[in-house]
């Protein structure tokens, strides 16, 4: 079962998230509805499947656990707002793990950043604009948005921190999910507070898979 699962885990998340997309695109609400629910169930069996048990595969099956927990909340935030506060609690768990899985690797040469410090400028000054250009439109959200710009920020600079740290494969796909993260929160934060846009939950989604997937396939490169 394991190798089945080793073998087509991903290939699966990856056929339900295109047909996730298909369905926003599409309009089919019950076909988006049962496809978002089964993204990340079907992603941490393939991580499961695909690594060996260890402290890093429990921190990342816990981050997908609270992303799916998010997944679900996001889906009812029309009907309260405190739907959208648990799902923003839930992502904020889950860049606080991934943030621990990164700093927790093991080194093989110094960090990025220490060759290259310009880079976590870049990183503080978008999150500063971001929240700077949302501010007046939060409302009572203030607050947790400005933490939550915080700590996907710093999740994005533990991943490049580590870039160079674990084998090139790896520390690619982490950077490259961690801003494909940064850019699903971003067009999520400017459709809700800002003004909606065309495609949105199309590209808000797409952008949300693919940082997860090349998350967790980093995982599984580097776990190899």
């Amino acid at each position: 079962m394991k190798s089945i699962v080793k073998q087509y885990g991903f290939t699966a998340f990856l056929l339900v998230a295109i047909t996730h997309l298909a369905a926003i695109l599409f309009g089919i609400e019950e076909g988006r509805f049962i496809t978002k629910l089964l993204l990340m169930p079907l992603l941490a069996l393939a991580v499961y499947g695909s690594s060996a048990p260890g402290k890093g595969r429990t921190i990342i099956l816990i981050a997908i656990l609270f992303s799916f927990a998010g997944d679900g909340f996001l889906l009812f935030d029309y009907k309260n707002p405190l739907y959208f506060i648990a799902g923003l609690i839930s992502f904020l768990i889950t860049h606080i793990l991934y943030i621990i899985y990164f700093l927790g690797l093991k080194p093989v040469q110094p960090s990025l950043l220490k060759k290259r410090p310009w880079i976590i400028i870049v990183v503080v000054v978008y999150g500063i604009g971001l929240v700077y250009f949302l501010f007046p439109k939060l409302g009572a959200l203030q607050i947790p948005v400005m933490l939550y710009a915080f700590i996907i920020c710093s999740m994005l600079s533990a991943s490049i921190h580590i870039y160079s740290r674990v084998n090139h494969a790896a520390g690619t796909l982490f950077v490259t999910g961690a801003l494909f993260f940064v850019i699903s929160d971003s067009l999520l934060a400017l459709d809700k507070f800002n003004a909606p846009f065309p495609y949105a939950s199309f590209f808000i989604m797409l952008t949300y898979c693919a940082a997860q997937y090349f998350i967790a396939r980093g995982f599984v490169k580097c776990d190899g």
